[in-house]
């Protein structure tokens, strides 16, 4: 099962004024950088927590309605928090693109997370054509818009900003100097209630 992304967010968690804030810069020099960095904390906290956070539109794409050992999968795993399904298409025995059609064929559990698809009640997958990228399962994900995502990742968010912000550099150039750490991994502890774990 490979994930890829369709359509990006159209708005990111942070805005350029609440990065600018956590370090401390008034003027617009850094604006480039620090629009930048909004979107590699963004990444990096989806990347750590395994979801989405805002509104974007991804694809999960299998060789057949089978798992890698090629045994039957009852659900097909969705990048989290799922809002909504957009298509599910798949290849035929004949070779031909055929869809289905949700409630009639699937279901979109989403109230779990994270949340599945499944065949709709009396109803399994269908055969698929033997070939690679067999079925393909569009869908949107993430909280929706910026207030929708959770504070703890936001401020994650914030701190690895710093962060970056403050070490621009791949190393430190001062003697006699290295790097600290918050004891506990306290920064990374805020994305524990995020992660998925499969």
């Amino acid at each position: 099962m490979t994930l890829k992304l369709i359509t990006a967010p159209a708005s990111e968690p942070l805005t350029l004024a609440e990065a600018k804030a956590q370090c401390e810069v008034v003027d617009s020099d850094w604006d480039t950088w620090f629009t930048t960095a909004i979107i590699v904390a963004r990444e990096m906290a989806e990347h750590e927590t395994g979801r989405a956070l805002v509104t974007q539109t991804w694809e999960r794409t299998l060789d057949g309605f089978v798992n890698a050992d090629g045994a039957a999968l009852d659900a097909i795993p969705l990048l989290p928090p799922v809002q909504s399904m957009v298509q599910l298409v798949y290849v035929d025995t004949a070779g031909a693109p055929a869809n289905l059609t949700e409630t009639t064929d699937y279901v979109l559990d989403n109230v779990r997370d994270p949340g599945f698809v499944v065949p709709a009640y009396g109803k399994a997958w269908p055969d698929t054509y033997a070939t690679i990228n067999a079925v393909k399962v569009r869908f949107v994900t993430g909280y929706g818009n910026a207030a929708a995502v959770p504070a703890a990742i936001k401020h994650w968010m914030l701190m690895q900003i710093g962060a970056m912000f403050a070490n621009r550099e791949s190393v430190v150039m001062q003697t006699g100097t290295s790097p600290g750490e918050l004891p506990n991994r306290f920064v990374e502890r805020l994305l524990d209630r995020y992660r998925v774990v499969s």
